[in-house]
């Protein structure tokens, strides 16, 4: 079997375990680069192109992809990070708002100077690249991105008058006031959808948390952050979405394929869930970005997605750069979001998605991209979550200035190191 074959058969037996590799005259060790990949976020297609690319294109190297399950796989990394080098990995995909708790602990390769002198990081979207950095570095190099748009009844829609998507937030509330009506749903909303709030925050001019001085506090009573608590709430109040659960109980595309509803917020891979429950609808779909303040550019969503990091103790230190390089680089960048239907990692490739109306519509939106507070402490805020109390009470008829106090002073307390 040829070495290269042999390789191949390595990713596509289970990506799950690399295969060691020597020269045909059985001297020379050939050098292997061990990459972690999170379940589900390359197809096996794409990973053997990529596998028979790059190792054509670096004919030293071997890659050994060995896929990873979420679950788990925060305390996963940190081991490996801490580990005697043996055959842990040498490039691990880690989603994007958790670089900075593994980048606190200096265990991390700083990739400042290759992202600004090789990987074009002026042009990553600042919903990846933004949480990819910490104390000033970057460590985090954005891979791929995801984000919310509308997806709408196009039937309703057009039974409402309304022959264009809205493009600013008061359009949005008019036609979502028109829609919400004889038995259909302008909007379902759920009341503790905390990912869609902030986008309405970060769009005022708000923060959820802030810096000052080395310490991080809650920020959601800020006027700016009070007004887009302010949007939430009328545009939840046109439709039935329950104040007291977010949007996974019930999951919302089983309420949208079900029940006569006009939107939701979701990224555009929920339209396939729909369809399944609802063949029906499979024609009447349509997507577009999350509307802003104007009309000049779409609102501000929370983008997830993926960045890659190099732990510090690597032996395989340039292959891995040469491993980040390539998939961040426009050729398997692009091939990646066309298989996948994610948005590119840089806002000039946003065309090479434009042909899918809800990857493109995600795409326009990835633009404004934003993602949390930039702590290692905002995982222990996220396991407490007092923005979906906050919103449930508010939503209630509490006062929103009161409620919003609370809530800061228990980010704070989350955020304090010394708590």
């Amino acid at each position: 079997m040829s070495r290269r074959l042999l390789a191949l058969v390595c990713v596509s037996a289970s990506l799950a375990s690399g295969c060691g590799l020597t020269s045909q005259d059985g001297t020379d060790e050939r050098r292997t680069v061990t990459v972690w990949l999170m379940k589900d976020s390359a197809s096996q297609d794409f990973l053997k192109r990529f596998t028979e690319g790059f190792e054509r294109d670096h004919p030293g190297l071997d890659l050994d992809i060995r896929i990873q399950e979420w679950t788990g796989i925060g305390d996963k990394v940190q081991t490996a990070l801490k580990a005697d080098r043996t055959d842990g990995p040498d490039v691990i995909e880690v989603g994007n708002t958790q670089v900075p708790q593994y980048a606190e602990g200096g265990r991390l390769q700083d990739l400042t100077l290759e992202s600004m002198r090789d990987w074009g990081m002026e042009d990553w979207l600042p919903g990846l690249a933004e949480p990819g950095q910490w104390m000033s570095r970057q460590f985090g190099i954005p891979w791929y991105a995801a984000n919310r748009v509308v997806i709408y009844r196009k039937d309703l829609f057009e039974k409402a008058g309304i022959t264009e998507p809205p493009r600013t937030r008061e359009e949005w509330l008019a036609a979502t006031e028109k829609l919400d009506s004889g038995g259909d749903q302008g909007i379902y909303l759920a009341g503790q959808d905390w990912y869609t709030l902030s986008g309405f925050i970060w769009d005022e001019g708000g923060e959820l948390a802030e810096e000052e001085g080395g310490t991080w506090k809650g920020a959601l009573d800020s006027e700016a952050a009070l007004r887009g608590m302010d949007f939430y709430r009328e545009l939840q109040a046109l439709g039935d979405g329950p104040v007291d659960v977010d949007e996974e109980h019930p999951p919302q595309s089983g309420v949208f394929a079900r029940e006569r509803v006009a939107q939701i917020v979701a990224v555009p891979g929920l339209a396939r869930s729909i369809v399944r429950e609802n063949p029906e609808l499979d024609d009447r779909l349509g997507f577009f970005p999350v509307p802003g303040r104007t009309a000049d550019k779409p609102g501000a969503v929370f983008t997830g997605g993926s960045d890659l990091v190099v732990p510090k103790n690597t032996d395989e230190h340039d292959g891995a750069l040469a491993v980040v390089e390539a998939l961040v680089g426009t050729k398997w960048n692009t091939d990646l979001a066309r298989t996948m239907n994610y948005v590119p990692n840089k806002k000039s490739l946003a065309d090479a998605v434009a042909g899918e109306e809800g990857v493109a519509a995600m795409a326009a939106g990835a633009a404004q991209g934003r993602a949390t507070p930039g702590t290692p402490r905002w995982g222990a805020v996220e396991a407490d979550n007092p923005l979906k109390e906050y919103m449930t009470k508010v939503l209630t008829g509490g006062d929103a200035e009161s409620e919003a106090r609370k809530a800061s002073d228990r980010i704070t307390g989350l955020l304090d190191l010394d708590a």
